[in-house]
């Protein structure tokens, strides 16, 4: 079955409902690894791929950048830019320093620093246009990654919205970025976004890149869906398998050689005891209705109305096709109603 295309935002983009996500090439993967999965996805008719500056994952000084040059040696190698839309994103406030040539404190969207980090990506993605080019995490502090946002961070100073949107719409302007997206993103972010682009005639927010799964539905109790659906911001789903938890590979315990948790304990966010009950019951799902549990996951996300496309992460060519296989999976009212209620019981435990 063909995979189904959608428009992305208010855009012209016609993007896969499943998007290639390349975040572990250059620490997990080799570049052989990465080129291989970049083959197998064009042939299944995947063709939007999201990555990073900061990529590969764990950020380091040492890897930052590897992800998009392994891209960049497959666009050099192929000739196939012009059959991929075309993700990446620049880090938000962060003390990832190293992404940047100049003396700087922060990481932040400020004018130097998006021009910087557009030049750098084109040069290691080795082209000349980025299809979609996103806010990795706002400059402002914000509750990230499951943390609770500080109240007294709400008084620290960030570059205003517009002043962001009129940095980006020179690269805009000149060709070198199509359209745009934010990550990691809260309603009033996508809001402010929105009404400035709007009164100022500046560049839109096509898309927002968040987490979102079974175990993890903030974007609808939170307030996201809402805006976005009304907006016209369609949602990239990040961590549809719960970094691995959703396939049942650390069940009971369990840890498989070189998976994340196993190299680089980065989990907590799936670990707490509410978060991992529920794990076992999406899991136990999948035991009674003869399923893999990894493609309910992502099919789950693929069925939501206002899902834009579903990033899928592999570091196997097994693990790949699973994923890409998912999209055929047939989502009945059953299985609609299962998780539904399983929901119920323990809402979005691992936000």
């Amino acid at each position: 079955m063909a995979i189904e295309k959608r428009q992305l935002g208010r855009t012209d983009l016609m993007v896969t409902s499943c998007c290639l996500g390349t975040m572990t090439w250059g620490q997990q993967n080799t570049e052989a690894e990465g080129h291989a999965q970049m083959d197998y996805a064009l042939e299944r008719g995947v063709n939007f791929w999201d990555t990073a500056e900061m990529y590969s994952v764990p950020p380091s000084a040492e890897t930052q950048g590897s992800t998009e040059r392994i891209i960049g040696t497959w666009f050099q190698k192929t000739g196939r830019r012009q059959d991929v839309i075309l993700a990446t994103k620049i880090a938000g406030l962060s003390k990832q320093i190293w992404t940047r040539d100049a003396d700087v404190e922060w990481t932040r969207h400020t004018k130097d620093q998006i021009d910087e980090a557009v030049f750098k990506s084109l040069k290691r993605l080795q082209t000349d246009y980025i299809d979609l080019y996103q806010l990795h995490w706002p400059d402002r502090p914000a509750g990230l990654f499951g943390a609770k946002m500080n109240s007294k961070a709400y008084s620290y100073p960030y570059e205003p919205f517009e002043d962001i949107l009129a940095h980006l719409d020179t690269h805009v302007k000149a060709g070198r970025i199509r359209h745009i997206g934010v990550s990691n993103e809260t309603p009033f972010g996508v809001m402010r976004f929105v009404a400035e682009s709007e009164a100022r005639g500046l560049p839109r927010m096509a898309s927002i890149q968040n987490a979102y799964n079974l175990v993890n539905r903030q974007f609808e109790d939170g307030g996201l869906e809402e805006v976005c659906v009304r907006e016209q911001v369609s949602l990239l789903a990040y961590s549809p398998l719960g970094q691995g938890y959703l396939t049942g590979k650390y069940r009971n315990g369990a840890l498989p050689k070189g998976s994340r948790k196993q190299l680089f304990e980065r989990l907590q966010r799936y670990e707490s005891p509410q978060g991992l009950r529920a794990i076992e019951s999406y899991l136990e799902l999948a035991d009674k209705t003869g399923l893999d549990p990894s493609q309910i996951a992502i099919k789950f996300c693929d069925t939501r109305s206002f899902m834009g496309s579903t990033i899928i992460g592999a570091t196997s060519m097994e693990q790949l096709k699973v994923c890409i296989d998912a999209f055929d999976l047939d989502w009945t009212d059953d299985l609609e109603t299962a998780v539904n209620d399983l929901h119920a019981e323990q809402p979005s435990p691992c936000p």
